[in-house]
């Protein structure tokens, strides 16, 4: 099994996606703060990328959906605090994901270099 093909390999990629997915919903989510009736997007993937690499797969598209969290009077029910701890781990899910990424590739240059 090559790289491209192995577990590890698919999960680090199906993460960076639902993260980077995460990332442009929390952004939606702030600029609509002050929108009347708008629900923050959610995105969901980790129970779903949990089973992909436990069936060896490691392949998982992430969910969005609509928050079902209390409103405000103008129907909307984006937190400002929530979003922005979401954010900062988000940031940092993502940092540790591109980092096990190019390890991955690090590993396969010293491979190709000791050929």
């Amino acid at each position: 099994m090559g790289l491209l093909n192995s577990v590890s390999y698919v999960a680090v990629n199906s993460a960076l996606d639902s993260l980077a997915l995460r990332q442009r919903a929390i952004a939606d989510n702030v600029a609509n703060l002050q929108t009347p009736g708008y629900r923050a997007r959610v995105v969901e993937f980790e129970a779903e990328l949990s089973r992909a690499v436990g069936q060896g797969s490691g392949a998982a598209d992430a969910t969005i959906r609509r928050s079902s969290a209390a409103t405000q009077l103008n129907g909307n029910n984006v937190n400002l605090d929530e979003q922005t701890l979401l954010n900062v781990e988000t940031n940092l899910r993502y940092q540790l994901a591109t980092q096990a990424a190019s390890g991955q590739f690090s590993s396969v240059r010293a491979a190709m270099r000791t050929s």
